[in-house]
């Protein structure tokens, strides 16, 4: 028995051995440190402090689109390159910046889980301190789409292992779809074509809503029409506490733009709800999409209550699951892509930046 179990133990060191020579997560890989939204910068004090630095800044402290009072995007910290110690090396999300004269022009590059899991490292390499800053005052949405996407599809991660069963199989027998939401939304409403479901709390309530209705042409993606066809929805399937309050759009603060999901086009939708009547209201964003096999239009929503509390992780956590819709014929999303023409991935040995 003895020699027995020498021999298994034996075979457990080589499959870890061999998951460390191919970069990936082993028994090893502390798990990473820092909250949601958080991001380290790892930059030289002083230049931290002079122009460049101060314009990295004020890109991760722009306000979150879409929300009724301001909240910045990320909170941020810095780190001087010296102190850059095993402590901080496990943060989730850093931005390391790489300024020197080898370069010839500025560039983005990112890493995964090179000292923790899971983990984002963006690297943003310039020549000086002149070009860095216009390079990034330039890319500065990218940087901003690169962490929330990353916060974004841990949240995904998380809603693969935890979602609720219920809604799920409710949009599969209403809608032949599938999605994750999360599992507090355990109270729905039905409607014709329309599926509400909800938290039901009195702060901190986060909402889920799915409806469809025919694709007629290309009008259909446009801000007053999408503005007009929510309306008429919620209208109907969403009322207040008493007879002639309902959900409305507030049509002076909702901004729509061309996005991709799955490489398919689709339009997101995000701004202020109000409910008539009442003083009630908040942010929703939407993501608008065609199922082509079935000539139809797919509209899939999130949407907060939460009066006088910061909104900006419910309402991320949310957006997280929009991305995983699953139209028919379709396979459920792993991941939003978040490389691309403006970043790319750089394979790290793990091993070595573990010893």
């Amino acid at each position: 028995m003895k020699r027995i179990a020498f021999y298994l133990s034996l075979v457990l060191v080589v499959l870890v051995l061999a998951s460390c020579k191919k970069g990936q997560k082993n028994l090893f890989t502390p798990t990473s440190s820092g909250r949601a939204y958080e991001v380290l910068v790892v930059v030289n004090k002083a230049m931290w402090d002079r122009s460049a630095g101060r314009a990295l800044f004020d890109v991760l402290d722009t306000d979150v689109p879409g929300l009724p009072q301001s909240e910045r995007s990320f909170r941020i910290s810095n780190v001087d390159p010296a102190h850059f110690d095993r402590v901080l090396k496990i943060f989730r999300n850093i931005i390391v910046v790489d300024i020197q004269d080898i370069y010839t022009q500025p560039k983005f590059k990112f890493s995964r889980d090179v000292y923790a899991s899971p983990q984002m490292i963006m690297t943003i390499q310039a020549p000086n301190e002149k070009e860095f800053e216009e390079f990034v005052e330039k890319h500065g949405q990218v940087i901003i789409d690169f962490f929330v996407k990353a916060e974004m599809n841990r949240q995904i991660a998380l809603l693969r292992k935890k979602h609720n069963d219920v809604i799920s199989t409710k949009v599969g027998s209403m809608f032949d779809c599938d999605i994750w939401v999360p599992a507090e939304l355990s109270n729905y409403k039905e409607g014709k074509d329309f599926l509400w479901a909800s938290t039901n709390r009195a702060t901190a309530d986060m909402n889920f809503v799915m409806y469809s209705y025919p694709y007629t042409d290309k009008d259909t993606f446009t801000k007053e029409y999408f503005v007009h066809k929510r309306d008429s929805v919620m209208k109907a399937n969403i009322p207040g506490e008493r007879e002639g309050m309902y959900m409305a759009t507030d049509s002076m603060f909702v901004d729509v733009k061309d996005i991709a999901v799955k490489g398919e086009y689709a339009q997101e939708a995000r701004g202020l709800w109000e409910m008539e009547g009442d003083m009630m209201g908040g942010p929703f964003v939407s993501h608008v999409r065609v199922d082509r096999a079935n000539g139809r239009v797919i509209v899939v929503e999130a949407f907060i209550y939460s009066p006088e509390k910061l909104k900006r992780n419910l309402m991320r956590q949310m957006e997280a699951s929009l991305y995983t819709l699953r139209l028919p014929n379709e396979s459920l999303i792993d991941e939003i892509v978040i490389s691309g023409n403006d970043i790319s991935e750089e394979k790290i040995d793990t091993t070595a930046s573990a010893k």
